[in-house]
């Protein structure tokens, strides 16, 4: 448990596509997820992440409201932002969103490509054997 420098140094990616906020809060998550982060590590302040990366305040304070909302992160006024005692929990909830947004977001493209149903479920079927399959060998 780190309360005193921050754990996390943030990198942008102009070209990603990905709004800004989204990508402090997918690196964070990130952090959390391959145990870079821990419950207690502080994250850099609005200021010094401003000057990380050279981006609008207003930006940063929106990527931390979102992480304190979802549970990921807890501000203390005056001292800081700090990963919550569970992160771990927030994690596996967030994830799974994605995923299912993904998803989403592959079957709507699916069905304007003409594919029916039925056949989205059956490559869908087909693809979770084939994967089953090379895990279990």
């Amino acid at each position: 448990m780190d309360s005193g420098n921050p754990t996390i140094r943030f990198r942008l990616d102009r070209h990603s596509g990905l709004p800004v906020y989204r990508q402090l809060v997918n690196q964070v998550r990130h952090g959390i997820q391959i145990g870079v982060l821990r419950a207690g590590d502080k994250l850099p302040s609005v200021r010094e992440v401003v000057s990380q990366i050279a981006v609008n305040p207003n930006t940063v304070h929106k990527a931390y409201r979102e992480m304190e909302a979802i549970g990921m992160v807890r501000g203390e006024a005056g001292v800081g932002t700090f990963v919550s005692a569970q992160p771990q929990q927030w994690v596996a909830q967030d994830l799974e969103s994605e995923l299912r947004a993904a998803l989403e977001a592959w079957i709507a493209n699916a069905l304007s490509s003409g594919l029916s149903t039925s056949v989205i479920v059956s490559m869908l079927n087909q693809a979770s054997t084939m994967l089953e399959q090379r895990v279990s060998r």
